[in-house]
């Protein structure tokens, strides 16, 4: 039974499951080292304001993500992307940008990176149901969850007072998906 529950949902050209799994934890990888980057950009903006605090924390949050993604690349010898010096510049820039426009733009671009992770990871927890994965599986579903806690802090923070609230989230969420979509191929 669960060799046809495998096997039913595969298509000619699909990904193998192995395949499927290093995809994931590649652009997980990616985009928790993004996320790290993106909180240093905005700490190097905000860093001994009222807000410092709470950038900390999720700050701190996306580190154990980046590390437990480290450790499992390492344990299931998934090579990194290619990309990853571009996310290392990008993140920043768009940590400090965002933060240089305000506080409210900062916590905005939270908020549209945490919401494209949000259905990022629900797609990802989706298909590892059916795959036999149960650890990377609760690992996806707790991450995601904190994500969703950013979120959630940062709408609380005031993200929707940003100036262009909904076209800084629209760009914001265009380039996380561009970046996802890269950093699983790439």
């Amino acid at each position: 039974m669960n060799q046809n529950k495998k096997s039913f949902g595969r298509l000619p050209g699909d990904l193998s499951k192995e395949e499927l799994i290093a995809r994931i934890i590649r652009v997980d990888q990616a985009g928790e080292y993004g996320a790290k980057r993106i909180y240093e950009g905005q700490l190097s903006v905000l860093s001994g304001t009222e807000d410092e605090n709470v950038l900390r924390e999720m700050a701190d949050t996306e580190v154990v993500h980046l590390d437990t993604f480290n450790k499992i690349m390492v344990e299931r010898r998934v090579r990194p992307t290619v990309l990853a010096p571009l996310w290392h510049f990008a993140g920043f820039a768009l940590g400090a940008g965002t933060a240089l426009m305000g506080r409210e733009a900062a916590m905005a671009c939270t908020v549209a990176v945490e919401e494209v992770i949000e259905e990022h990871y629900g797609n990802q927890a989706a298909v590892l149901a059916f795959e036999e994965e149960p650890e990377l599986l609760a690992t996806i579903e707790k991450f995601r969850e904190e994500e969703i806690d950013h979120k959630e802090t940062a709408l609380g923070e005031g993200a929707e007072q940003a100036p262009g609230y909904p076209v800084l989230a629209s760009v914001v969420k265009s380039g996380s998906r561009l970046a996802i979509w890269l950093s699983e191929r790439i």
